[in-house]
């Protein structure tokens, strides 16, 4: 039997800042997490007796463009494929509900390019560069 419960829901806000925080992406204030998690176009959470071990987002207009966003799993689950089933299960929901013509992006950090990569993403470059801005200086903590 398979110990880990993949369901298409959003995970909560502790859940999703715990998530971050463990899996070594950037924190986000319990603000800003309480205000974008409800505009989230689809997500899944994966669970392990009841509790949230990974998830995986995406976030977008719903018809012209979309990204896959929060790709997290705790460092104690990382290596079963949780990452995999987590990105089956967002593509899956593209390729029932998006139209063929959107255009859905991510930032790969790291290694994830090669996880990413088993599901048709490919650089833009040089075609096109990624950028961000980043409204407070690296180094400042969140709340």
């Amino acid at each position: 039997m398979d110990p880990f419960e993949l369901r298409p829901e959003t995970p909560s806000v502790e859940d999703y800042r715990r998530l971050r925080r463990v899996s070594g992406l950037s924190e986000k204030s319990l603000e800003a997490a309480a205000a974008g998690l409800p505009n989230t176009w689809f997500a899944v959470t994966v669970r392990h007796e009841g509790r949230a071990v990974g998830m995986g987002r995406i976030i977008g207009d719903g018809g012209t463009a979309f990204q896959v966003v929060d790709i997290a799993v705790e460092p104690a689950h990382q290596g079963k494929g949780l990452g995999k089933r987590i990105m089956t299960a967002l593509m899956d929901h593209f390729h029932a509900h998006a139209p063929e013509t959107a255009y859905i992006s991510l930032v790969a950090d790291g290694d994830a390019r090669h996880l990413y990569s088993k599901f048709g993403f490919e650089p833009v470059m040089p075609r096109s560069i990624g950028m961000a801005l980043w409204l407070k200086p690296a180094g400042v903590p969140d709340r």
